[in-house]
């Protein structure tokens, strides 16, 4: 095991499964030193925990955790093909997407959930640019949706 999945495991967390795609794409890429990721929703063994829109059906507390499974499904992606994630050199982007009700402007505090999980985990590493937008509705009617970009120490 890897000391990030050993981090994980500390926080009592375990990488998941790679999510499967839900249309045509793979989860992640390489390309040079960067992996990117789709956008990863909040599945927990398949399935989505909760769907609606935050500020309505889902509280932004609520939301927030799920942003953290989303970056955990993330960094299961890119572990899917860099191998081991301890080669991870930094998380260089973060993309959030939330899926909101029409008065809701709390998507910062929301996408913080993969925020601070990739801090959390990584460390100075985890430190990332990052964008947090609301939109109407997502894939599957899921509250939250999350992609990252990170950059590779050479294998």
């Amino acid at each position: 095991m890897s000391a990030v999945e050993d981090k994980l495991a500390s926080m009592g967390l375990e990488l998941p499964p790679v999510v499967p795609p839900v249309a045509a794409y793979q989860p992640a890429v390489q390309s040079g030193v960067y992996v990117y990721t789709a956008g990863q929703l909040p599945m927990v063994d398949g399935v989505l925990t909760l769907t609606g829109k935050v500020g309505d059906e889902v509280e932004p507390e609520q939301a927030k955790d799920l942003a953290r499974t989303c970056a955990l499904n993330a960094l299961a992606a890119v572990k899917s093909v860099a191998g081991d994630l301890d080669r991870i050199a930094r998380v260089v982007k973060v993309v959030g997407f939330v899926a909101s009700a029409t008065d809701f402007t709390g998507q910062p505090a929301v996408i913080n959930g993969a925020s601070e999980l990739l801090g959390e985990v990584l460390g100075d590493k985890g430190v990332h640019a990052r964008s947090a937008v609301g939109v109407a509705v997502l894939p599957l009617d899921a509250p939250v949706e999350v992609e990252i970009q990170v950059e590779l120490t050479e294998a």
